[in-house]
Protein backbone atom coordinates (compact mmCIF):
# COMPACT_ATOMS: atom_id res chain seq x y z
CA UNK A 1 0.00 0.00 0.00
CA UNK A 2 1.26 3.34 -0.63
CA UNK A 3 0.67 5.79 1.56
CA UNK A 4 0.51 10.24 1.80
CA UNK A 5 2.57 11.70 3.69
CA UNK A 6 -0.29 13.16 5.74
CA UNK A 7 -1.32 9.73 6.48
CA UNK A 8 1.67 8.82 8.43
CA UNK A 9 3.16 12.30 9.71
CA UNK A 10 1.00 11.83 13.11
CA UNK A 11 2.19 8.36 13.49
CA UNK A 12 5.51 9.29 13.10
CA UNK A 13 5.38 11.78 15.49
CA UNK A 14 4.05 9.93 18.26
CA UNK A 15 6.81 6.93 18.18
CA UNK A 16 8.38 5.98 21.53
CA UNK A 17 9.77 2.89 23.55
CA UNK A 18 6.87 1.01 25.20
CA UNK A 19 6.77 -1.59 27.56
CA UNK A 20 4.62 -4.60 29.06
CA UNK A 21 3.15 -4.45 32.21
CA UNK A 22 2.61 -8.17 32.91
CA UNK A 23 6.72 -8.02 31.34
CA UNK A 24 7.53 -5.59 33.90
CA UNK A 25 5.91 -7.55 36.82
CA UNK A 26 7.49 -10.51 36.32
CA UNK A 27 10.87 -9.10 35.59
CA UNK A 28 10.98 -6.86 38.88
CA UNK A 29 10.25 -10.68 40.44
CA UNK A 30 13.44 -12.17 39.21
CA UNK A 31 15.59 -8.80 39.25
CA UNK A 32 14.59 -8.93 43.22
CA UNK A 33 15.30 -12.55 43.23
CA UNK A 34 18.81 -12.63 41.95
CA UNK A 35 19.63 -9.37 43.95
CA UNK A 36 18.58 -11.02 47.42
CA UNK A 37 19.80 -14.68 46.86
CA UNK A 38 22.63 -14.39 44.01
CA UNK A 39 23.41 -17.52 42.18
CA UNK A 40 20.98 -19.72 43.74
CA UNK A 41 18.18 -17.88 41.72
CA UNK A 42 20.42 -17.41 38.97
CA UNK A 43 20.33 -20.88 38.50
CA UNK A 44 16.96 -21.22 40.03
CA UNK A 45 15.64 -19.39 36.79
CA UNK A 46 17.88 -20.54 34.54
CA UNK A 47 17.01 -23.71 34.50
CA UNK A 48 13.04 -22.73 34.40
CA UNK A 49 13.93 -20.85 31.64
CA UNK A 50 16.36 -22.44 29.69
CA UNK A 51 16.58 -25.54 30.73
CA UNK A 52 20.32 -25.48 31.96
CA UNK A 53 22.20 -23.85 34.99
CA UNK A 54 24.48 -21.41 34.72
CA UNK A 55 28.26 -21.85 33.90
CA UNK A 56 31.17 -19.95 33.07
CA UNK A 57 32.54 -21.05 29.29
CA UNK A 58 36.49 -21.23 29.44
CA UNK A 59 38.20 -19.70 26.76
CA UNK A 60 40.10 -22.99 25.71
CA UNK A 61 36.40 -23.50 24.63
CA UNK A 62 36.01 -20.79 22.61
CA UNK A 63 39.57 -21.09 20.89
CA UNK A 64 38.60 -24.47 19.70
CA UNK A 65 35.36 -23.21 18.46
CA UNK A 66 36.96 -20.89 16.48
CA UNK A 67 39.33 -23.56 15.08
CA UNK A 68 36.44 -25.76 14.39
CA UNK A 69 34.84 -22.83 12.02
CA UNK A 70 34.69 -23.27 8.28
CA UNK A 71 37.79 -21.27 7.13
CA UNK A 72 35.27 -18.86 4.76
CA UNK A 73 33.29 -17.91 7.98
CA UNK A 74 36.51 -17.42 9.91
CA UNK A 75 38.24 -14.68 7.52
CA UNK A 76 34.72 -13.46 7.69
CA UNK A 77 34.76 -12.90 11.19
CA UNK A 78 38.45 -11.87 11.13
CA UNK A 79 37.44 -9.20 8.44
CA UNK A 80 34.64 -7.59 10.53
CA UNK A 81 36.61 -7.56 13.88
CA UNK A 82 39.07 -5.56 11.89
CA UNK A 83 37.16 -3.66 10.19
CA UNK A 84 35.04 -2.63 13.33
CA UNK A 85 38.56 -1.96 15.26
CA UNK A 86 39.82 0.28 12.26
CA UNK A 87 36.43 2.45 12.66
CA UNK A 88 36.84 3.16 16.31
CA UNK A 89 40.73 3.61 16.37
CA UNK A 90 39.34 7.02 14.59
CA UNK A 91 37.20 7.96 17.19
CA UNK A 92 38.88 10.92 19.51
CA UNK A 93 39.36 9.27 23.13
CA UNK A 94 42.05 11.94 24.89
CA UNK A 95 41.01 14.79 27.32
CA UNK A 96 43.09 17.74 27.87
CA UNK A 97 44.63 19.60 30.25
CA UNK A 98 45.48 23.48 30.86
CA UNK A 99 47.18 25.96 32.27
CA UNK A 100 47.01 30.02 32.24
CA UNK A 101 47.19 32.51 34.52
CA UNK A 102 43.63 31.63 36.22
CA UNK A 103 45.42 27.55 36.89
CA UNK A 104 44.51 24.25 35.57
CA UNK A 105 41.46 23.31 34.10
CA UNK A 106 40.93 19.91 32.16
CA UNK A 107 39.30 17.01 31.81
CA UNK A 108 40.48 13.62 32.65
CA UNK A 109 39.16 10.72 30.10
CA UNK A 110 38.93 7.17 31.56
CA UNK A 111 37.50 3.95 30.23
CA UNK A 112 35.10 2.35 32.25
CA UNK A 113 36.48 -1.15 34.36
CA UNK A 114 34.42 -3.79 33.30
CA UNK A 115 31.50 -3.96 30.86
CA UNK A 116 28.45 -6.72 30.58
CA UNK A 117 27.61 -7.44 27.02
CA UNK A 118 24.63 -9.17 26.28
CA UNK A 119 24.35 -11.24 23.26
CA UNK A 120 20.70 -12.96 22.11
CA UNK A 121 20.57 -16.86 21.94
CA UNK A 122 16.85 -16.92 20.37
CA UNK A 123 15.92 -17.87 17.24
CA UNK A 124 19.65 -17.17 15.31
CA UNK A 125 23.42 -16.87 16.74
CA UNK A 126 24.15 -12.82 16.55
CA UNK A 127 27.82 -13.81 16.02
CA UNK A 128 27.97 -10.19 14.71
CA UNK A 129 26.06 -8.28 17.67
CA UNK A 130 29.05 -9.62 20.08
CA UNK A 131 32.06 -8.66 17.43
CA UNK A 132 29.96 -5.03 17.58
CA UNK A 133 29.72 -4.99 21.32
CA UNK A 134 32.72 -5.91 22.71
CA UNK A 135 34.98 -4.67 19.95
CA UNK A 136 34.40 -0.94 20.70
CA UNK A 137 34.81 -1.88 24.32
CA UNK A 138 38.34 -3.03 23.98
CA UNK A 139 39.12 -0.09 21.72
CA UNK A 140 37.99 2.12 24.40
CA UNK A 141 40.60 0.19 26.98
CA UNK A 142 37.96 -1.70 29.35
CA UNK A 143 39.81 -3.59 31.06
CA UNK A 144 37.32 -6.53 31.83
CA UNK A 145 34.28 -7.32 28.97
CA UNK A 146 32.33 -10.31 29.90
CA UNK A 147 29.61 -11.05 27.87
CA UNK A 148 26.21 -13.22 28.69
CA UNK A 149 24.49 -15.30 26.31
CA UNK A 150 21.42 -17.80 26.53
CA UNK A 151 22.20 -21.53 27.47
CA UNK A 152 23.72 -23.62 25.29
CA UNK A 153 25.86 -21.07 24.07
CA UNK A 154 26.08 -21.65 19.77
CA UNK A 155 29.69 -22.17 18.88
CA UNK A 156 29.78 -19.40 16.49
CA UNK A 157 29.39 -17.23 19.33
CA UNK A 158 31.85 -18.71 21.28
CA UNK A 159 34.16 -17.77 17.85
CA UNK A 160 33.17 -14.56 17.72
CA UNK A 161 33.62 -13.89 21.81
CA UNK A 162 37.30 -15.25 20.90
CA UNK A 163 38.32 -13.14 17.68
CA UNK A 164 36.60 -10.36 19.82
CA UNK A 165 39.24 -10.23 22.59
CA UNK A 166 36.25 -10.71 25.45
CA UNK A 167 37.47 -11.51 28.98
CA UNK A 168 34.50 -13.70 30.11
CA UNK A 169 31.72 -15.56 28.82
CA UNK A 170 28.51 -16.83 31.20
CA UNK A 171 25.79 -19.27 29.50
CA UNK A 172 22.86 -17.11 31.18
CA UNK A 173 20.24 -14.81 30.05
CA UNK A 174 17.04 -13.18 30.02
CA UNK A 175 16.59 -11.22 32.84
CA UNK A 176 17.99 -13.00 35.07
CA UNK A 177 21.48 -12.46 33.74
CA UNK A 178 20.56 -9.04 33.37
CA UNK A 179 20.06 -8.92 37.12
CA UNK A 180 23.87 -10.90 37.88
CA UNK A 181 25.44 -8.54 36.02
CA UNK A 182 23.84 -5.22 37.44
CA UNK A 183 24.19 -6.46 41.02
CA UNK A 184 27.16 -9.18 40.82
CA UNK A 185 26.74 -13.14 42.40
CA UNK A 186 29.25 -14.94 44.05
CA UNK A 187 30.42 -16.36 40.03
CA UNK A 188 29.18 -13.47 38.26
CA UNK A 189 31.22 -10.25 38.33
CA UNK A 190 29.33 -6.85 38.71
CA UNK A 191 29.65 -4.68 36.23
CA UNK A 192 29.77 -1.02 35.60
CA UNK A 193 27.37 -0.75 32.34
CA UNK A 194 25.25 -3.44 30.35
CA UNK A 195 25.34 -2.96 26.42
CA UNK A 196 23.95 -5.41 23.11
CA UNK A 197 20.05 -5.68 22.66
CA UNK A 198 17.45 -8.51 23.78
CA UNK A 199 13.63 -9.40 24.31
CA UNK A 200 11.20 -7.86 25.85
CA UNK A 201 12.53 -9.38 28.73
CA UNK A 202 16.09 -8.21 28.52
CA UNK A 203 14.88 -4.74 28.21
CA UNK A 204 12.77 -4.16 31.27
CA UNK A 205 15.45 -5.31 32.87
CA UNK A 206 17.61 -3.11 31.71
CA UNK A 207 15.60 -0.26 32.37
CA UNK A 208 15.22 -1.73 35.76
CA UNK A 209 18.95 -2.19 36.62
CA UNK A 210 19.23 1.82 35.29
CA UNK A 211 21.17 3.31 37.98
CA UNK A 212 22.71 0.72 39.77
CA UNK A 213 24.24 0.47 35.48
CA UNK A 214 25.08 2.37 33.21
CA UNK A 215 23.22 1.23 29.69
CA UNK A 216 23.40 1.93 26.12
CA UNK A 217 19.76 2.16 25.58
CA UNK A 218 16.70 0.68 25.56
CA UNK A 219 16.20 -1.45 22.51
CA UNK A 220 12.81 -1.65 20.17
CA UNK A 221 12.20 -3.34 16.85
CA UNK A 222 14.37 -2.84 14.48
CA UNK A 223 13.68 -0.41 11.74
CA UNK A 224 14.89 0.86 8.19
CA UNK A 225 13.50 3.79 6.20
CA UNK A 226 14.76 4.38 2.70
CA UNK A 227 14.72 7.97 0.40
CA UNK A 228 15.11 7.10 -3.02
CA UNK A 229 14.46 9.01 -6.02
CA UNK A 230 14.31 8.12 -9.64
CA UNK A 231 17.79 6.46 -10.40
CA UNK A 232 17.32 3.84 -7.66
CA UNK A 233 16.53 0.09 -8.68
CA UNK A 234 13.05 -1.29 -7.45
CA UNK A 235 14.83 -4.80 -7.50
CA UNK A 236 17.46 -3.58 -4.82
CA UNK A 237 15.01 -1.40 -2.84
CA UNK A 238 12.27 -4.63 -1.95
CA UNK A 239 15.56 -6.37 -1.47
CA UNK A 240 16.77 -4.04 1.12
CA UNK A 241 13.13 -3.53 2.43
CA UNK A 242 12.71 -7.64 2.83
CA UNK A 243 15.97 -7.74 4.39
CA UNK A 244 14.39 -5.22 7.00
CA UNK A 245 11.19 -7.33 7.32
CA UNK A 246 12.54 -10.99 8.05
CA UNK A 247 13.71 -9.66 11.49
CA UNK A 248 10.56 -9.97 13.05
CA UNK A 249 6.82 -9.26 12.80
CA UNK A 250 7.41 -6.17 14.93
CA UNK A 251 9.97 -4.31 12.53
CA UNK A 252 9.16 -1.63 10.37
CA UNK A 253 10.67 -1.06 6.54
CA UNK A 254 9.83 1.89 5.20
CA UNK A 255 10.30 3.45 1.89
CA UNK A 256 9.62 7.54 0.92
CA UNK A 257 10.12 9.11 -2.37
CA UNK A 258 8.56 11.69 -4.67
CA UNK A 259 8.20 8.54 -7.67
CA UNK A 260 5.32 7.39 -7.97
CA UNK A 261 6.56 4.70 -10.93
CA UNK A 262 9.19 4.21 -8.79
CA UNK A 263 7.16 2.86 -5.50
CA UNK A 264 4.52 1.17 -7.76
CA UNK A 265 7.19 -0.62 -9.50
CA UNK A 266 8.66 -1.56 -6.07
CA UNK A 267 5.21 -2.77 -4.54
CA UNK A 268 5.40 -5.15 -6.98
CA UNK A 269 8.92 -6.28 -6.83
CA UNK A 270 7.64 -7.05 -3.11
CA UNK A 271 4.92 -9.19 -4.03
CA UNK A 272 7.09 -11.53 -6.12
CA UNK A 273 10.12 -11.46 -4.04
CA UNK A 274 8.13 -12.62 -0.36
CA UNK A 275 7.11 -15.81 -1.99
CA UNK A 276 9.93 -17.84 -1.88
CA UNK A 277 11.40 -15.91 1.47
CA UNK A 278 12.01 -18.62 4.16
CA UNK A 279 10.42 -16.10 6.89
CA UNK A 280 8.03 -15.09 4.70
CA UNK A 281 5.09 -14.50 7.06
CA UNK A 282 6.90 -12.50 9.26
CA UNK A 283 7.90 -10.16 6.37
CA UNK A 284 4.30 -9.98 5.39
CA UNK A 285 3.72 -8.59 8.99
CA UNK A 286 6.43 -6.26 9.24
CA UNK A 287 5.66 -4.63 5.62
CA UNK A 288 1.78 -4.22 6.90
CA UNK A 289 3.91 -2.29 10.38
CA UNK A 290 6.09 -0.02 7.45
CA UNK A 291 5.23 0.68 4.38
CA UNK A 292 5.32 3.29 0.99
CA UNK A 293 4.74 6.81 1.48
CA UNK A 294 5.03 9.16 -1.95
CA UNK A 295 5.95 12.82 -0.98
CA UNK A 296 5.63 15.68 -2.72
CA UNK A 297 9.88 16.05 -2.93
CA UNK A 298 13.02 15.07 -1.34
CA UNK A 299 12.76 17.63 0.89
CA UNK A 300 9.66 16.50 2.75
CA UNK A 301 11.25 12.66 2.60
CA UNK A 302 13.49 14.24 4.51
CA UNK A 303 11.13 16.39 7.39
CA UNK A 304 9.38 13.27 7.58
CA UNK A 305 12.73 10.75 7.83
CA UNK A 306 13.95 13.43 10.91
CA UNK A 307 10.35 13.19 12.63
CA UNK A 308 10.27 9.42 12.18
CA UNK A 309 14.13 9.38 13.63
CA UNK A 310 15.09 5.72 12.47
CA UNK A 311 17.56 3.32 13.26
CA UNK A 312 18.61 3.08 10.34
CA UNK A 313 18.31 5.77 7.29
CA UNK A 314 19.10 4.74 3.89
CA UNK A 315 19.52 7.19 0.79
CA UNK A 316 18.87 5.47 -1.92
CA UNK A 317 19.69 8.84 -4.51
CA UNK A 318 21.72 9.51 -7.35
CA UNK A 319 23.68 11.86 -5.20
CA UNK A 320 23.27 11.25 -1.88
CA UNK A 321 26.25 13.17 -0.29
CA UNK A 322 25.08 16.41 -0.83
CA UNK A 323 21.93 15.52 1.12
CA UNK A 324 23.73 14.47 4.32
CA UNK A 325 23.30 17.59 5.80
CA UNK A 326 19.52 17.54 6.06
CA UNK A 327 19.93 14.25 8.16
CA UNK A 328 19.13 15.78 11.80
CA UNK A 329 17.79 12.03 13.45
CA UNK A 330 19.14 9.07 12.47
CA UNK A 331 21.04 5.83 14.63
CA UNK A 332 23.03 5.70 11.45
CA UNK A 333 23.44 6.67 7.63
CA UNK A 334 23.59 4.61 4.09
CA UNK A 335 25.43 6.39 1.01
CA UNK A 336 23.93 4.57 -1.89
CA UNK A 337 21.93 2.06 -2.44
CA UNK A 338 25.41 0.47 -3.08
CA UNK A 339 26.17 0.70 0.63
CA UNK A 340 23.23 -1.39 1.95
CA UNK A 341 22.36 -2.04 5.33
CA UNK A 342 22.62 -5.21 5.27
CA UNK A 343 26.28 -4.75 5.13
CA UNK A 344 26.45 -2.27 7.92
CA UNK A 345 24.62 -5.25 10.46
CA UNK A 346 27.89 -7.87 9.63
CA UNK A 347 31.08 -6.28 8.85
CA UNK A 348 31.29 -2.57 7.17
CA UNK A 349 32.56 -0.90 10.26
CA UNK A 350 30.68 0.99 12.36
CA UNK A 351 28.78 -0.49 15.18
CA UNK A 352 25.04 -2.18 14.44
CA UNK A 353 23.80 -1.24 17.50
CA UNK A 354 21.37 1.83 17.39
CA UNK A 355 18.79 3.73 18.82
CA UNK A 356 15.35 2.37 18.01
CA UNK A 357 11.90 3.46 18.67
CA UNK A 358 12.42 7.33 17.77
CA UNK A 359 15.47 7.34 20.53
CA UNK A 360 17.95 8.49 17.45
CA UNK A 361 16.32 12.20 18.19
CA UNK A 362 18.60 11.72 21.53
CA UNK A 363 21.05 9.27 21.34
CA UNK A 364 23.56 7.95 18.63
CA UNK A 365 25.01 4.44 17.77
CA UNK A 366 27.05 2.63 19.99
CA UNK A 367 30.56 4.01 19.91
CA UNK A 368 33.85 4.64 21.84
CA UNK A 369 32.14 7.55 23.79
CA UNK A 370 29.90 4.89 25.36
CA UNK A 371 32.69 3.43 27.35
CA UNK A 372 34.44 5.81 28.51
CA UNK A 373 33.69 8.36 31.54
CA UNK A 374 34.73 12.21 31.46
CA UNK A 375 36.14 13.60 34.89
CA UNK A 376 36.33 17.31 35.06
CA UNK A 377 39.63 18.64 36.66
CA UNK A 378 39.62 22.22 38.43
CA UNK A 379 42.75 23.85 40.03
CA UNK A 380 42.53 27.68 40.13
CA UNK A 381 45.21 29.90 41.07
CA UNK A 382 45.29 32.36 44.69
CA UNK A 383 44.20 35.32 42.28
CA UNK A 384 41.80 33.77 40.61
CA UNK A 385 39.96 32.14 43.36
CA UNK A 386 39.83 35.58 44.82
CA UNK A 387 38.59 37.44 41.59
CA UNK A 388 36.08 34.77 41.89
CA UNK A 389 34.90 34.15 44.93
CA UNK A 390 32.89 37.27 45.00
CA UNK A 391 30.50 36.29 42.25
CA UNK A 392 30.33 32.35 43.54
CA UNK A 393 29.15 33.91 46.87
CA UNK A 394 26.62 36.43 45.45
CA UNK A 395 25.38 33.61 43.49
CA UNK A 396 25.43 31.62 46.50
CA UNK A 397 23.17 33.66 48.60
CA UNK A 398 20.32 34.14 45.80
CA UNK A 399 19.99 30.16 46.53
CA UNK A 400 19.98 30.64 49.97
CA UNK A 401 22.77 28.47 50.39
CA UNK A 402 24.54 30.70 53.08
CA UNK A 403 27.60 27.65 54.13
CA UNK A 404 29.08 27.89 50.42
CA UNK A 405 28.67 31.54 50.60
CA UNK A 406 30.90 31.92 53.64
CA UNK A 407 33.46 28.89 52.46
CA UNK A 408 33.71 31.73 49.68
CA UNK A 409 33.94 34.56 51.90
CA UNK A 410 37.05 32.63 53.18
CA UNK A 411 38.95 32.43 50.09
CA UNK A 412 38.60 36.64 49.16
Amino acid sequence: MIYRPEEVRPRFARRGLSFDPKVEEIVRGILAAVREEGDRALDRFSLDLDGHPVEEIPKRAWRQAYEDLDEGLRDALETARERIEAFYREEARGGFLRADESGVLGQLVRPLARVGVYVPGGSAPLLSSLLMTVVPAKVAGVEEVVVASPPRVHPGILAAAWVAGADRLFAMGGAQAIAALAYGTERVPRVDKIVGPGNAYVVAAKRQVFGVVGLDGLAGPTETLIIADGSASPRLLAADLLAQAEHGPDSEPWLLSPDLPLLERVEAELSQKIQDLPRAEVARKALERGGLVLTRDLEEAFALANLYAPEHLCLALADPLPWLGRVQNAGGVFLGEGSPEALGDYIAGPSHVMPTSGTARFQGGLAVRDFLKVIPVLGLSEGAVRTLAEKGALLARAEGLEGHARSLDLRR
